[in-house]
């Protein structure tokens, strides 16, 4: 059986649809495990936000748009605290205190 792990930045992009998970793999002494990982990023370049067709005043924008390269930047220099990155990245509804 197949699984597929979706990234965070395609969550960001389709604005919390398509919500992303943690990997996490359950040893089986019984059965062999084959994984095949394969990786798509967008243009280091380019802005990455959630798309804006997406968007309407009943659903607004969950994330921050930013530079895809200072997205990998915070991505990578973050220690692991538990939290995911999309956490920091989430746009702060204006109902809540924070």
């Amino acid at each position: 059986m197949g699984c597929v792990f979706l990234f965070n930045p395609y969550q960001i992009v389709t604005n919390g649809i398509y919500p992303s998970t943690e990997h996490r793999a359950v040893v089986n002494s019984v059965k062999e495990r084959l994984s095949i990982a394969t990786y798509y990023s967008p243009k280091i370049e380019g802005n990455m936000g959630p798309t804006p067709s997406l968007l309407t005043p009943e659903t607004p924008a969950l994330f921050k748009t930013m530079i895809v390269a200072d997205y990998f930047k915070g991505f990578f220099s973050r220690q692991l605290q538990g939290k995911s990155y999309l956490d920091v990245l989430r746009v702060q509804n204006e109902n809540e205190s924070g």
